[in-house]
């Protein structure tokens, strides 16, 4: 008889081994939202400052080209205030406002991120920097400039293209706000899953009890 070779059949110790960590998995974080917005905002600028441009070519002024009866047409009209001819004689008071309204926006839209904001951003930053450049570079003089307006909503008021971008990037950015909800902080819910799986978590268990039903004496 010979004896075993232990040296050569030697069981590893269990418990040693090292077994690889889990990856964690990383989702991907949407881009900034400054990008698409200023690529949207420079596509509104150019819109809004070629139909302009095309309204004062065309239009004679003070006259009404219909497009949908009554309820809207083209008239071409440079309106030295707001909405509704409001604040004609404090043009500079609405360029000040529209420059703090393009920073802002900017500045909204580097810290967000998303494709939804940046196209809300977008709108809005076209929208105000278009009629900022009417006020910058029109007559009268700098920074006092009338902005050129050529849709008319009836009797209503007269706009033009950079209005419209304002008033459809605000609803946007409403709609976003109510659709979206508060997301959970995914530390918080990690925390969470270590207390459930701890081996020191107690469960509150209370053993059933069974009665056995005692058959007839014999």
């Amino acid at each position: 008889m010979t004896a075993p070779d232990t040296g050569r059949h030697a069981e590893a110790p269990t418990g040693t081994r090292d077994e690889p960590s889990p990856r964690r998995k990383t989702t991907k974080r949407p881009s900034r939202a400054v990008g698409i917005a200023l690529a949207v905002a420079g596509l509104g600028l150019i819109l809004d400052q070629g139909t302009k441009a095309l309204a004062t070519a065309q239009l004679p002024p003070d006259d009404r080209v219909p497009l949908i009866g009554d309820v809207l047409s083209l008239t071409l009209v440079y309106n030295p205030g707001a909405a509704f001819s409001l604040g004609s004689g404090t043009t500079w008071v609405f360029t000040i406002i529209g420059v703090l309204a393009a920073a802002i926006t900017v500045g909204f839209a580097v810290r967000l991120r998303g494709v939804r904001w940046g196209i809300a951003l977008g709108l809005i930053l076209g929208g105000a920097v278009g009629n900022l450049v009417d006020r910058i570079m029109n007559p009268p003089s700098f920074g006092q400039g009338h902005v050129t307006d050529f849709i008319a909503y009836g009797d209503l008021f007269v706009g033009n293209i950079a209005d419209i971008l304002v008033i459809s990037g605000v609803a946007l950015l409403c709609l976003i706000m109510v659709r979206t909800s508060p997301q959970p902080d995914q530390h918080e819910l990690r925390d969470v899953d270590s207390d459930h799986d701890s081996p020191n978590a107690q469960t509150d268990m209370t053993p059933a009890r069974t009665t056995r039903a005692k058959g007839p004496s014999q």
